[in-house]
């Protein structure tokens, strides 16, 4: 059902009170609370329904959503026609969020081990015995030896928990499994942004990508799938796409023009550009950028790359080359961006400089169509951006508690014995520590080594909010509230933050104000400083008046509150190729490019069924691990469709089935993240005679046979800079796929069955 923005206001009431909600005038003081039981037999639903506006907790992007909500159950998730990152729109991720809500794996209540660490023998206990236990182990330890492990927070939440370790005196650490340190770090060289900035493909007209896919899983896909439907049909003009990259990825299959480059050497594809630009079409470019990055030199500082001088490296040809550098200049409104396999090499910090030196060339910065920047959080102490460890960091935590350093591990949203290589040994490190406390709503691999469990509310129960990063180019707070009632015995993480800091007391309890009891305080006074400032996009003379419409449009805006333009970055182009490092065989090798599923991400959807089947957009496989392989490779090696592949690296070897097509370099081999899993997702689906384990000990976690290399200067890990032997292992599995019937059962078959009559 498509829900237009008039009918979204109409639904939760904001259109027949919208002349009163812009005045603050007329709000009932008090929200409505959904009060009916979490249970309820099917035939007392009377069909009436309610709409509630609040952020999508499935992907880290801040996005709005809403909900409809029948009789206390939500029953349908769709984007918010009123928030500035979806518009309406959605993706698979936040339609899977009913699965979380209602999840059968879902942890009831607090527990405590009482077997042996990994056995999963757990007691039941009251969450008042769970807070005073876990707050003295704390008391008790030095703070130093204490580590908080989260996703990356924003907003009210990553201010409780910076709030929290700060006064305790011990480490907080975020994960990203495919992490954007690398990004983070070249922006900052670049163009000296704190926060990712917003990349206004909306209003390109040219848009030259490095491997960043972003229509399927880079950064924010439901705002820039948006936008890239203005950039193709909103203007005057259909606006050109060109992505250069190592795999035939969604972007790809959609771009004008896919350009393969050998993994590694997209920097020096976009150098060569530059040196195009500066010898041939240099009345085009910004002087002074110029100027700057070659030194005063011109082309003569980039002589290195000329396109025929790079053309048998990279992959890219000369004339392909010296066509990209054409078409920047002749467009108004040219955008380059870059990410995912492009700053995923050693040398991926090296290769992201020379891409987004492009934007600084053609005078794009600050300008519509071009790279617009963040304007930080409207609200002081209100992070904007995430505190995420890189890969080293998490490196030096593993050693850290092999030496006994970490006494007390707090875990909260975060998978890092799952996601990290297994050659770090990160789940035998974790081990290590006396106490480990996980706040997760369901069993993951690493709360599987938790003594305490203090499970989270899912999302779609709790408060909260967040700064979406990227933004929309202007100051944004998205507003979550619960839609329903907890359906379980779970607390906010927040909430037993709070409850902790008390318990703990001294100067832990001081960092907090007396009012903070909840999240739903903290979020209160979040906005009891947005509406002080009397701007944005509500504006209320009372504060239940602000708060009501807040909760009611799902967030707060500033369109008029943009970010500032920085100056010209003192950075400057290297005079010669950087080049890639890789691990694994030379010869007879492949390069592994892992890639972000387009549905279950990192493995964090790997328990959602309606993800598990939601097909790849490229190949149509669902609910397993496969191996894209070239064709002709293929054909020579006697690979076919549904042939399990044997994938070795120096790290290890993992078992995955083959789908060989052409648009995949005979260089390369691309392996989707997510599955694999060990303990997430272990129950049942589907009918007696094809049960199926959602996720458990389903397919393989390619980042386990990544080799734990590292970006230079950065410290992220390097995880396309792998190669690996691949052999058949004489055993043929049905690949579920769009393509031909789609099997819910898995089992070997002794020779190949047609996967279609045609």
């Amino acid at each position: 059902m498509k829900t237009s923005r008039r009918k979204f206001l109409q639904w939760s009431g904001i259109g027949a009170l919208g002349a009163v909600v812009f005045s603050g005038c007329g709000i009932p003081e008090k929200e409505l609370l959904v009060q009916s039981p979490a249970l309820i037999p099917e035939d007392l639903v009377s069909g009436l329904e309610a709409w509630y506006a609040t952020s999508c907790g499935q992907c880290a992007v801040g996005e709005g959503i809403i909900v409809r909500v029948i009789e206390g159950r939500a029953i349908k998730i769709e984007g918010n026609p009123d928030h500035p990152i979806s518009r309406g729109k959605s993706s698979a991720q936040c339609q899977a969020g009913l699965q979380a809500l209602y999840n059968p794996q879902r942890l009831a209540a607090p527990m405590k081990l009482r077997g042996a660490r990994g056995s999963g023998d757990y007691e039941e206990i009251s969450w008042e015995a769970a807070l005073s236990e876990v707050a003295e182990l704390l008391k008790g330890q030095a703070p130093a030896s204490v580590v908080l492990l989260t996703e990356p927070l924003r907003g009210s939440l990553g201010m409780v928990a910076r709030t929290f370790m700060e006064a305790y005196g011990g480490q907080h650490l975020g994960y990203e499994a495919l992490e954007q340190t690398t990004l983070r770090v070249a922006l900052k060289q670049v163009f000296g942004a704190d926060q990712l900035p917003d990349f206004d493909i909306d209003h390109a007209d040219f848009v030259l990508s490095f491997g960043s896919d972003f229509l399927s899983s880079w950064l924010s896909p439901v705002r820039f799938n948006r936008g890239y439907g203005e950039f193709r049909q909103g203007g005057n003009t259909r606006g050109a796409l060109v992505q250069v990259e190592s795999r035939f990825s969604m972007t790809a299959a959609n771009a004008d023009r896919w350009v393969y480059v050998r993994p590694g050497r997209e920097g020096e594809v976009a150098l060569s550009v530059a040196y195009v630009l500066l010898a041939e079409h240099s009345e085009r470019l910004d002087p002074a950028a110029a100027n700057i990055l070659t030194r005063g030199r011109g082309a003569a500082a980039l002589e290195a790359f000329r396109p025929e001088a790079v053309a048998a490296s990279t992959g890219v040809s000369e004339e392909q080359i010296k066509e990209l550098a054409k078409a920047l200049a002749e467009h108004q409104r040219p955008l380059v961006i870059g990410g995912g396999s492009a700053g995923a090499g050693t040398n991926g910090l090296s290769n992201l400089e020379a891409i987004y030196a492009l934007d600084s060339l053609l005078g794009v910065l600050g300008k519509s169509g071009g790279v617009l920047f963040s304007p930080g959080a409207p609200v002081d102490g209100l992070p904007a951006a995430p505190k995420v460890g890189s890969f080293a960091d998490w490196q030096a935590l593993a050693d850290r508690m092999r030496g006994g350093g970490v006494k007390v591990a707090l875990v909260h949203g975060a998978n890092p014995v799952y996601g990290l290589p297994a050659d770090l040994g990160f789940g035998d490190a974790l081990g290590r520590a006396e106490v480990v406390v996980s706040f997760s709503s369901f069993m993951d691999e690493t709360t599987a080594l938790a003594d305490y469990i203090l499970p989270d509310h899912v999302y779609l129960e709790a408060w909260g909010d967040d700064i979406p990063e990227p933004g929309p180019g202007y100051q944004v707070v998205t507003f979550q509230q619960p839609v329903v009632k907890p359906l379980v015995n779970t607390a906010a993480f927040a909430d037993s933050l709070l409850g902790l800091a008390r318990r703990i007391g001294g100067k832990v309890d001081q960092a907090f104000p007396k009012t903070w009891a909840t999240m739903k305080d903290v979020l209160r006074d979040t906005a009891r400083k947005l509406q002080a400032q009397g701007r944005g996009s509500v504006q209320a003379a009372s504060f239940d008046a602000f708060w009501n419409t807040v909760l009611q449009r799902g967030g707060w805006w500033d369109v008029n509150r943009k970010g500032a333009t920085p100056g010209l970055s003192p950075i400057r182009l290297p005079a010669s190729p950087v080049e890639p490092q890789f691990a694994g065989p030379g010869a007879g090798g492949f390069y592994l490019v892992p890639f972000a599923s387009h549905s279950l991400g990192d493995g964090k959807g790997a328990n959602l069924p309606w993800l598990q089947a939601t097909p790849d957009p490229v190949t149509t496989a669902t609910w397993q691990t496969w191996v894209e392989i070239n064709s002709r490779p293929a054909e020579a090696m006697g690979i076919k469709v549904g042939d399990e592949l044997e994938i070795s690296s120096p790290r290890g070897v993992l078992r995955a089935l083959a789908y060989p097509h052409p648009g995949v370099s005979p260089e390369v081999v691309c392996i989707p993240t997510g599955q694999g899993h060990t303990h997430y997702g272990d129950y049942e689906v589907g009918p007696d005679l094809y049960r199926i384990r959602v996720a458990r000990d389903r397919g393989a976690n390619v980042l386990s046979v990544v080799a734990p290399s590292q970006v230079d200067g950065t410290g992220a890990l390097a995880w396309a800079s792998t190669r690996v032997s691949v052999r058949k292992t004489g055993a043929f599995y049905r690949l579920p796929r769009l393509e031909g019937p789609v099997f819910a059962d898995f089992r070997a078959v002794e020779e190949h069955v047609p996967l279609s009559t045609a």
